[in-house]
C-alpha cells in the first residue's frame, strides 16, 4: 500500500486535533506514516497517539533547529523523508505555517500542491482532492498531475477516527540547509481557556451589530456556555473591538466548524469566504434583509442583546 506522510502538529507535548484528522484522511488513500519534528522528550507519547489513529510508521527527528528557526528545518526534514520513503503523498494542516511548509516542500520535490482541501479520496492516478472555492460558492475536485502530491487540508474537514496501527518509530537524522529566519525571543500567548479558532467545533462570532467592544461580552458568554471559540468580523476588528487574531474572513482566518453562530454580522462576501464551509450556520440579526440569512441554516431576526442571553441561559440550564 502506498505510504502517505502526515506532518503531525503538536503543542506542549500534545498532538493537535487537525493532525488526527489528517491521519484519518490518509487512510483513505494509502498507509499513513506520521512525521514528528522537534518534539523532544514528548516524541514517544506523540508517536503513540499517532499510532492510535492509524500511523503504521512514525518518523521522528529532533534538534534545536526546530525551535530556534522558522519553517525551513521542517521543510528540510519533510523533504528528506519524502524522498527517502518514496511517499505517494504528503499531507499537512492548512494553517499559515502549514501552507508555507507545503509550498516549500512541493518546490523542492518538483511537485504540485493543493491547499485548503476539505476532503480526499483515492483515485486511479493519485488522490482526488475536494476544495471549496470562490467563497465556497463552488466545489472543485482536482488532483496533482506532477510529482508527489503535497496537500494542505483545512481543520475540521473530517472527524478523527481511531484505528490502531503498529506505529514503528524510525529516528531520522536531518541534514539542515540553514539560511532560516531565527527566533530571537518568545512571548507566551495569554490563554483564554477557549479552543483555537481554526480548530474549534463551535464558533460564536460578533460583527458590527455588537455596537462596541463591551458588546462582545454576550458573545463570549454564549461561547463559554457552548465550549466554543470566539470570532469577529472584519468590521468589528477594524473598529478595535476585538483582536485581529480572532478575525474570520478572507483577510482573517478560515474556519469550518460543526456549528457557526453569526451575531450582528451582515454577511459580506469577505466574511463568508472565511466561514461558508461550516456544517451548520445560525444567524442572529435585526435586519431581515441581511445577506447572512441567505447562507444560514437557521436564522433569528432580533436584537442579539435580547436573543443571546436567553440562548446562553437555555444552554446552561440543559448542561446543569
Amino acid at each position: 500500500m502506498a505510504e502517505i506522510l502526515v506532518l503531525v502538529d503538536h503543542a506542549d507535548g500534545v498532538v493537535r486535533k487537525p493532525a488526527l484528522e489528517l491521519l484519518t484522511l490518509a487512510r483513505r488513500i494509502g498507509e499513513p506514516s506520521a512525521v514528528v519534528l522537534g518534539a523532544g522528550p514528548a516524541a514517544a507519547a506523540i508517536a503513540g497517539k499517532a499510532a492510535e489513529y492509524g500511523a503504521a510508521k512514525v518518523y521522528v527527528a529532533d534538534g534545536a533547529e526546530f525551535t530556534d528557526q522558522l519553517v525551513v528545518p521542517k521543510v528540510d526534514a519533510l523533504t528528506q523523508i519524502a524522498k527517502a520513503s518514496e511517499a505517494a503523498a504528503v499531507l499537512v494542516t492548512s494553517s499559515g505555517e502549514g501552507k508555507e511548509v507545503a509550498a516549500r516542500v512541493a518546490l523542492r520535490l518538483g511537485s504540485g500542491i493543493i491547499t485548503d482541501a476539505v476532503d480526499l479520496r483515492a483515485g486511479e492516478d493519485g488522490p482526488i482532492v475536494t476544495q471549496s472555492v470562490f467563497a465556497a460558492s463552488f466545489t472543485v475536485d482536482s488532483r496533482v498531475s506532477t510529482g508527489v502530491p503535497v496537500i494542505a487540508v483545512k481543520p475540521n474537514a473530517v472527524a478523527p477516527e481511531a484505528a490502531a496501527a503498529e506505529g514503528a518509530v524510525e529516528d531520522v537524522t536531518v541534514a539542515f540547509t540553514g539560511n532560516a529566519a531565527k527566533v530571537v525571543s518568545r512571548t507566551p500567548r495569554v490563554s483564554t481557556g477557549r479552543p483555537e479558532l481554526t480548530e474549534a467545533a463551535i464558533v460564536v462570532s460578533g460583527g458590527r451589530g455588537v455596537g462596541e467592544a463591551s458588546g462582545f461580552g454576550v458573545i463570549e458568554e454564549l461561547a463559554d456556555a457552548l465550549g466554543a471559540a470566539v470570532g469577529a468580523s472584519r468590521a468589528a476588528v477594524d473598529a478595535g473591538w476585538y483582536p485581529h487574531s480572532n478575525q474570520v474572513g478572507q483577510t482573517g482566518k478560515q474556519v469550518s466548524p460543526q456549528l457557526y453562530v453569526a451575531n450582528g454580522i451582515s454577511g459580506a462576501i469577505q466574511h463568508r469566504a472565511g466561514m461558508q464551509t461550516s456544517k451548520t450556520i445560525v444567524a442572529v440579526n435585526k435586519d431581515p434583509e441581511a445577506p447572512i440569512f441567505e447562507l444560514a441554516d437557521y436564522g433569528v431576526v432580533g436584537d442579539l442583546f435580547e436573543v443571546l442571553p436567553q440562548l446562553t441561559a437555555e444552554v446552561q440550564s440543559r448542561k446543569g
